[in-house]
């Protein structure tokens, strides 16, 4: 079955998103500075790629995974695409990847820039921004004396005589210093180097040599946006698992985000039922998701897990399984990354799962009323004062939900002043523009509105094109042809939603009507006293007037005027 729009609820955050099949299978990955834009762009009329129609009718989901920053999404797409090579995407021929900062395994490392590090090197990485990748290179071998590519290991280089090498061939005392410094640098521990580089900068801006501040300024920029770069792509994610949980009330969802030679994998979630108990929720899902596959050596967690099951998991792995809940580091960054989106997927299933409980009541009111189907509803409801300012309105209900886009008002245009006849009138003028019938017509009265709009459908040869339905807010009973009336339970409720939205719509505008052509009528300030009620104390007494010198026994004799009301009538108009 193809994708629908609707389907599709994603955060307004920077990420990847990948089109995929039934079976899983990656048919196209795609970044996003922008996710909820992006990916509804692809449900347009008229989409800006010739694939994307053929894309959307060939898969069944769309998965996302969310990034700290747009850059990052940039990266996390190159690795996907390498990694799933999929159908509608364009990859390079050679599969060329981004570069990476490198310190060789030797025994005086070198720091390398290269697309194609050693098995053994370590290496930070993949940059996006190649300059910035290569200035960091530049600034570590000046502060440090780090050997670079060239350096060949011998005697006397032209490196160590101008400061860029600290000559391990010659004196190796200190060097091993020097590559951990180095790599504390690239590991994401800049601050004492930047506090140095901002002390220079200072001090080349108070000599007024402001080119050479900023160039430091740049180097500056450079080395902080090289380090923030290492949450796609680090070392240490040779083979672990990060966990995310988060919940909302007694709903929660744990979000499993997979590395493997120092890449993100990608990311799985399992919404569940939470009761209170963040270790018993996160076992579950971990003895749910590893019970078909091997877990990996390093398992990143929220919260401590029991004994029994860091057993179960080394059992399944044949071997010890690590697991740890990071406080800082590379790590630390993972393990926040599968929290933050969790966050995110516990608000959208949330959502989601709202969605669902308004299918449902359009469900249970097809059941209540032995319909095939409630998923297309259509309200009516009329309101007037003092027989001026007409109006009727119609709210439609597609699957439970409001569909306000075909919600319509109409004026009545004859001269009748009776619901009955008003109701039918707007309810012709609706019938000659419709292209589908409804699952429902449902109105806003009783036994009388329901005998009047089949009178209606009758005379247009169109009964039975529809089901037909009156409810009446008395006791909250429906009725219809030839069946037995039926008091609402909590089975009706998508039934009265509708014809208490009809109702606030039609008084909404009729209030705008009011507002434009008509003086305001004392009635309505009295709390409690609606159109209908004001109305049936104009017919009785034929003028405001009357109204107001009446006595509390005259106005309780108005139908719908009970003794409360009547005095507080009364009171307010004395």
């Amino acid at each position: 079955m193809a994708l629908e729009g609707s389907q599709i609820d994603f955060p307004n955050k920077p990420g990847v998103y990948l089109f995929k099949q039934k079976n899983e299978r990656v048919l196209y990955v795609g970044k996003a500075n922008n996710l909820k834009e992006r990916v509804k762009s692809y449900f347009s009329k008229n989409p800006d790629r010739k694939m994307i129609p053929q894309l959307v009718l060939n898969s069944e989901k769309v998965d996302f995974i969310v990034t700290q920053n747009p850059n990052e999404a940039l990266v996390l797409e190159r690795e996907l695409i390498r990694k799933h090579k999929p159908k509608y995407n364009s990859r390079l021929k050679d599969d060329k990847s981004y570069p990476f900062i490198s310190l060789t395994n030797e025994e005086y490392p070198r720091i390398l820039y290269t697309r194609f590090p050693a098995e053994n090197d370590k290496r930070w990485g993949p940059f996006p921004d190649a300059g910035a990748a290569k200035r960091v290179i530049q600034l570590l071998r000046r502060q440090f004396g780090i050997r670079d590519k060239d350096c060949n290991g011998k005697d006397g280089c032209f490196a160590q005589h101008i400061g860029l090498c600290k000559g391990p061939c010659i004196n190796p005392e200190g060097y091993s210093e020097v590559v951990k410094m180095v790599t504390s640098v690239l590991d994401g521990n800049a601050g004492k180097l930047i506090q140095e580089l901002n002390i220079e900068m200072s001090k080349y801006s108070k000599e007024l040599e402001y080119e050479k501040a900023g160039d430091i300024r740049d180097l500056i920029t450079s080395v902080q946006s090289t380090i923030s770069q290492q949450i796609i792509n680090s070392r240490f994610y040779q083979d672990c698992d990060a966990i995310g949980f988060s919940q909302r009330e007694d709903f929660a969802v744990v979000v499993i985000l997979h590395a493997k030679d120092g890449i993100i994998q990608g990311e799985v979630n399992y919404p569940l039922i939470h009761k209170g108990d963040i270790s018993e929720s996160v076992s579950l899902v971990l003895s749910e998701h590893y019970s078909e596959r091997k877990p990996p050596k390093t398992i990143l967690l929220p919260t401590p897990i029991t004994k029994v099951m860091q057993e179960w998991l080394s059992e399944r792995k044949g071997k010890k399984v690590e697991t740890r809940i990071p406080i800082k580091g590379e790590l630390a960054k993972l393990q926040k990354m599968a929290t933050r989106n969790a966050e995110i997927q516990v608000t959208r299933q949330k959502n989601k799962r709202s969605g669902n409980l308004e299918k449902i009541a359009a469900e249970d009111g097809a059941r209540l009323l032995k319909l095939e189907s409630l998923d297309h509803i259509v309200c009516f409801d009329m309101a007037q004062l003092q027989g001026s300012e007409r109006v009727g309105a119609s709210v439609v209900f597609r699957k439970g939900r409001p569909s306000k886009k075909e919600y319509r008002t109409y004026r009545v245009k004859t001269e009748v002043l009776d619901d009955l006849r008003m109701m039918s009138e707007v309810v012709e003028r609706w019938l000659k523009r419709q292209d589908e019938w409804p699952d429902l017509l449902l109105l806003d009265g009783g036994k009388t509105h329901l005998n009047s709009i089949n009178d209606l459908l009758k005379r247009r040869n169109l009964e039975g094109a529809f089901p037909v339905a009156a409810l009446a807010k008395k006791e909250e009973t429906i009725f219809r042809l030839g069946k037995e009336p039926i008091k609402i339970d909590r089975k009706g409720r998508v039934l009265i939603h509708s014809r208490d939205e009809a109702h606030r719509f039609v008084n909404k505008f009729h209030r705008q009507r009011r507002g434009k052509n008509t003086l305001k009528n004392p009635l309505e300030n009295i709390e409690g006293l609606g159109a209908k009620k004001i109305q049936a104390l104009m017919v009785h007494f034929g003028s405001y007037k009357k109204i107001k010198f009446a006595s509390i026994e005259e106005l309780q004799r108005v139908p719908g005027i009970g003794k409360e009301m009547s005095k507080k009538i009364y009171s307010e108009l004395v």
